[in-house]
Order: structure tokens, then C-alpha cells, then sequence
């Protein structure tokens, strides 16, 4: 044994671990050989300071979003009731404008054009005694214009305003029109338009108020009213002036007098009430007259009687119409008075032309004695009396009857005299030839 063996046999006596302290093994290191020098790491491998890094180190690229995806439209699925109602309003929209007539406008006038069967041109000859700028037919053009579509006439000699505007009406642009205007009433407008203006006197022609207007106006023919309820002709010349009846007055639309009801017909029910009251008062040995007034209630919709206080005697009456219930306007309408001529005939008499002198409805009842009485029925319209027939104002007895009561009856006509003579004369030789 060595001298070192001696040495750490004696440290492990002592209860020292040689293993732990110097570590074990034969792979283990001598720790008494001398240890190899550190080496510093070089400067290219040394780190950088973070500033530095930082500035050295490129920007992160932005992050590019993806884009948002667009919602997906939803079909929408249309609505079959809104569908129906709008097609529907369509449809009574056009039924209406069918029968709504056109308009003739022209120089600031408008016409209402009842007669639409005419043609364009035999318009511009009724128009061209009031606007002498259309006489000359070969310069005037027409043309329609219903809401904002517009259509010129190519011939207006051989076209109808009703086939012009039927046409229109039923074209695709006019509904489509009709669909997006706010307008669903639209006007339909005739138009004539003048392209070239004749030379020389063309507005010649005037309509006055008077005799006087006439005189002082530049135009050479005028036509004026007078006092007697005839109308008259004033022609300037060099000579003078000239002036005479005027027997055919083609300026002014022909007119007819009488009495166009805005409401239903009188029931005749309701006369047949009034009848029975007047009857009432045809005694044995004295007859009376008496007075009824037909309302119309406008709350109510239909037509009552109304009897006022009155005084009656034979061929007169008074009656006292003041304190009536149904003397408001707002409320009722007061549409005829009737009175009745016992059994006396249905006229009207002088003194029923004084009392029925305000505008009105006038009825009289006569023959109350018949089974059917006689009535007779007149207006009153600024200071005339007219008769009307009852049948305008009241229900007609006339009722439907089976057709086949026709077949049952044969007519014949009635021979004259002459007629009937030679065939008795026929007859009378036919007799002696035979005997």
C-alpha cells in the first residue's frame, strides 16, 4: 500500500464518503487535475440589446380581414290578397275611366264631348263657329292626351273620339301609366292644334250681353238678346249698321224645358194614401178640397206626407204652413204639393198659378169620383209654369204581364168606308147572282 491509499483508507475510517465527496466511478474526473480555461463567447455571437432588436426587427405585416359576406336577399314572395285588391282597384279604375267622357280643350275652354261617336273632324265643324281659328280643316291637327301619355290622331276624317280613346285606354302604356301615377283619374283631353294661322278678318264673330256691348266691340257680326225673349243679329258694314231677328241661333246648344228628378220616383203606395184622404172629404152633398206636401227625408231615404192646418171649401182652401216640423233643409226636402179638385177635372187655375209661384214641384188630383183619378203635374222655373207628365215624378200603374197573353189576341185594322162599301156592294151581287 501506498501512501495515498493510507491516506483515504484513514478518511473513510473516519466516516467520511469518498464517492460523495469526489464522486465515483471510473469515468469520473481527477479533481486534482488542473481545469481547462473558460472561453468568452465571441462577439459575433454575442446578443444584440433588445433596443436594438427592436429596431432592427421589420413591422409585423397588417392582418388583412376578410370581408364580411353580404346577406343573402330573400325572395320575396308576393301577397295574393294585396295582389287581388290591387288588381281589382285596377280593374274598377279603368271601368271608370271607360265611361268618363272626354273633354274638348281648347284656348283655355273645356267641353264635356257628350257625342262620342263623332269624328275629329265633324268636332272641329261644330267648334269652328265658336273658334274661327279652325275653319281651315287642313291646318288643324288633333291629338289625345290622357294623363301623361299622348297620342296624335292620323286620321281625323275616318276616327272616332270613342275608337281614339277606347284605343288608348286599352294599350299597355296607359296601364302601366295608370299603375304608377297617383292619379287614377285621370282626364282625357281633346285637342285641336292650328299649324298655320289664316291671313285676313278671321275673328269676326262675337256673342253679347247686350245691344250695347254689341255696338262697342270690333266685331263685324254679333249676337246679342233683347227684352222680347228673341235673339238678335248686329252687322257692321260700311253702310251702316244692321240688325234683325236672328230665327236660327246655332251659338247656343238646344235646350228643353222640363223637369229632370234627382230622386227616386213617389211611391204609389204613398199616393194612394193622399188619394184616399182627399176622398174622405167627398160627402154626400158637399165636396172639399184639400192639400198634402211630399217630403223627402234624407236621413231616412224615402218620401212621407204631410198634411198642414188648412181651411177648405169647395173650389179654395188657405192653409197655414208656418210652425212646420219639417221646415229644415239640412234635414228634409220639401219635393212637391199636391191638392186635390174633388170631382171636378185636373187642371191647374188661375188661382194656383198665384199661389205656386216659387220653384217647384206642382201636383193636382181630379175625378176623385172614378175608381182611377185624374192628375196632372207642372213646374214652375223663373216665371214659367210647365207641364210635365206624372209619370216623371210617380210610379206608373204599369206592371209585367205573361207574354203569352199576346197569343190570344188577333188585330185587326179597321177598314175605311169606301172599303167597306164595295165589299157590301160585292156582297149584295154575289147574293143575286146566287139566287
Amino acid at each position: 500500500m501506498n501512501e495515498s491509499d493510507s491516506v483515504f483508507t484513514e478518511l473513510e475510517d473516519d466516516g467520511l464518503d469518498i464517492e460523495a465527496i469526489f464522486g465515483g466511478g471510473a469515468s469520473s474526473e481527477n479533481p486534482f487535475e488542473t481545469p481547462e480555461p473558460v472561453q468568452e463567447p465571441t462577439a459575433e455571437k454575442q446578443e444584440a440589446p433588445a433596443e436594438q432588436k427592436a429596431a432592427e426587427t421589420p413591422p409585423p405585416a397588417p392582418e388583412k380581414k376578410a370581408p364580411k359576406a353580404k346577406p343573402e336577399k330573400k325572395e320575396e314572395i308576393p301577397d295574393p290578397i294585396s295582389a287581388a285588391v290591387e288588381a281589382k282597384t285596377q280593374e274598377n279604375t279603368q271601368k271608370g275611366l271607360y265611361d268618363k267622357l272626354p273633354i274638348f280643350y281648347h284656348k283655355g275652354a273645356k267641353e264635356t264631348i257628350e257625342d262620342t261617336s263623332m269624328t275629329f273632324e265633324e268636332l272641329r265643324i261644330r267648334k269652328s263657329e265658336d273658334f274661327t281659328d279652325l275653319e281651315a280643316g287642313k291646318y288643324v291637327t288633333w291629338s289625345i292626351e290622357y294623363g301623361t301619355i299622348r297620342k296624335d290622331v292620323k286620321d281625323p276624317e275616318g276616327t272616332t273620339i270613342a275608337s281614339m280613346k277606347e284605343s288608348v285606354e286599352r294599350s299597355r302604356e296607359f296601364l302601366e301609366m295608370l299603375r304608377k301615377s297617383k292619379d287614377k283619374n285621370p282626364d282625357c283631353f281633346v285637342k285641336p292644334r292650328v299649324t298655320m294661322k289664316s291671313k285676313g278678318n278671321a275673328a269676326y264673330k262675337g256673342v253679347f250681353g247686350s245691344a250695347e256691348e254689341a255696338r262697342k266691340s270690333d266685331k263685324v257680326i254679333c249676337l246679342f238678346p233683347a227684352n222680347d225673349g228673341k235673339f238678335y243679329e248686329m252687322r257692321k258694314t260700311e253702310q251702316g249698321e244692321f240688325i234683325a231677328p236672328k230665327n236660327k241661333v246655332t251659338e247656343f246648344q238646344s235646350a228643353r224645358a222640363g223637369f229632370i228628378p234627382a230622386l227616386p220616383l213617389i211611391p204609389l203606395s204613398l199616393i194612394g194614401q193622399i188619394i184616399a184622404f182627399f176622398r174622405s172629404f167627398m160627402q154626400e152633398h158637399e165636396e172639399y178640397e184639400a192639400l198634402a206636401l211630399i217630403y223627402w227625408g234624407k236621413l231616412e231615404q224615402e218620401f212621407f206626407a204631410y198634411v198642414p192646418k188648412q181651411t177648405v171649401q169647395k173650389s179654395h182652401l188657405d192653409a197655414d204652413l208656418r210652425d212646420c216640423p219639417y221646415d229644415d233643409e239640412s234635414r228634409f226636402i220639401r219635393y212637391a204639393d199636391i191638392h186635390s179638385h174633388n170631382s171636378m177635372e185636373a187642371f191647374f187655375s188661375a188661382e194656383d198659378d198665384w199661389d205656386e209661384s216659387e220653384t217647384g214641384l206642382y201636383l193636382v188630383l181630379g175625378e176623385l169620383d172614378h175608381f182611377f183619378p185624374e192628375i196632372k203635374a207642372r213646374i214652375f222655373c223663373g216665371g214659367s209654369f210647365v207641364p210635365i207628365d206624372p209619370a216623371t215624378v210617380i210610379e206608373g200603374l204599369e206592371r209585367e204581364y205573361p207574354k203569352d197573353w199576346h197569343e190570344h189576341v188577333t188585330c185587326k185594322k179597321k177598314e175605311s168606308r169606301l172599303a167597306s162599301r164595295r165589299k157590301s156592294m160585292f156582297e149584295d151581287l154575289d147574293d143575286e147572282v146566287s139566287h
